[in-house]
Order: C-alpha cells, then structure tokens, then sequence
C-alpha cells in the first residue's frame, strides 16, 4: 500500500513539473516573434551580419520585389527582384528601429547602382514595410541616416511584396564546407565568402562611410 505522505509529495512533484512545464510553454507562446525584409546588395552579406545580432532568431536569404514569380538566381535579371533577407527576431530583445539602424550602418545607402563591387538592379538596397508602423520607422531611420552621413539617401521605402526563399546553397553561404572553385583555387565556401567580401570592398566602404558607427565591419 502506498503510504498517504508518499502519495501526497508524488502528487506535489507532479504538479511542480507540470506548473514548470506550462509556464516554459507560456513563455514561449509569449515571445514577440516579427520578421523585417531589407535588401542590402550581396544576401550572403546581410545574412551573414544579422545572424550575430542578439535577438536575430534566423535569417534567410530569397528575392522579392519583383514581377515574376518564382525566381530563382540564374532567372533574376530583368525581372526587378532584389538580393533580399528575411530577419525572423525575438522584439522583446531587438527592436524593429534597431534593426533598421544596424541595417544603414551596414550598407552603401548612397549608391544607387548597387553595392560595392555588384552593380545592377539586384543588388540594390531597399526596405520593405509590412504595414504603417514600419512604415513610419523606415521613414524614420532614412531621415536619421541622412542626417548622419550629411548626404542623400538613395535607399526606398517600399511596401512588402511576396519573399521567395532562394537556393538551399545559397543559405549560410558564409559558413559553409562545400568546396567551390575560385579564382584563387578550390576553397571551402567560407573561405570563398571571405575573399569575395574583402576582394569586394564592402566592409572598407562602409567604414569609409560610417567609420566606428559601422556594426559590422571587420566583425
């Protein structure tokens, strides 16, 4: 026979674990979970310096802002997608605002022509606003990066289109292992990501432009 005493410290132990265990899924559930969708040139780029901000759950590179559908890398010129990212954040720990300061610190939003070393349509910069809040700290974050540079803004505000998720080998391009042929010989696509980014000047134009503002330069 089970002693009462016994019986009743089980019945604790079980209401405790199941208590614990409905708090963690409330918290869960309770967690401000947004996306924010920027063109920034090279999606290899932008994913690679949003994934390390705190808060940043995924990023995700794709195409958006154009007239076909389906797009795929090879098919894009022409069509008026974007190298674009999709950033899933926690908002209880980066902030849309802040998101769009760290992306204009990130960028050339000067260049109208694309970015760096990647001229074209595709590789222009853009934001891209789901409803009118975001709209507001898009508009917002242009005025104060104008502010900031002294120069024009080039960048547009413009409403959000469908996202369409690029190739598996695009994704994490900046850590992958798979080996790619370079112009310096077969490299890991890491190492191949390195090169391009450096050979591409991306992060010695944005600390011309920002200088110590720059979050992401030489990270």
């Amino acid at each position: 026979m089970t002693h009462p005493i016994q019986s009743a410290k089980t019945a604790l132990l079980a209401l405790t674990i199941g208590l614990g265990t409905f708090m963690q899924g409330t918290a869960a559930e309770a967690r401000d979970i947004q996306t924010a969708v920027v063109a920034g040139g090279c999606f290899w780029c932008v994913e690679s310096d949003f994934e390390s901000v705190t808060g940043v759950i995924e990023v995700v590179s794709g195409y958006t802002g154009g007239t076909s559908r389906n797009p795929t890398y090879k098919t894009l010129k022409g069509t008026g997608h974007y190298e674009a990212v999709e950033i899933t954040y926690d908002a209880d720990q980066v902030s849309y605002d802040q998101l769009l300061h760290m992306f204009f610190r990130s960028i050339d939003p000067t260049d109208a022509g694309g970015q760096f070393c990647d001229r074209g349509d595709v590789y222009r910069t853009a934001i891209f606003v789901a409803n009118g809040s975001e709209q507001a700290a898009a508009n917002q974050a242009v005025a104060a990066a104008q502010s900031a540079l002294g120069q024009r803004i080039v960048t547009p505000v413009l409403t959000a289109a469908r996202f369409y998720e690029a190739e598996e080998y695009h994704q994490d391009y900046y850590k992958g292992s798979n080996i790619v042929l370079t112009r310096r010989g077969p490299k890991s696509e890491a190492e191949a990501y390195k090169f391009y980014r450096d050979a591409c000047g991306r992060d010695q134009r944005i600390s011309q432009l920002w200088g110590n503002a720059a979050p992401f330069a030489n990270h």
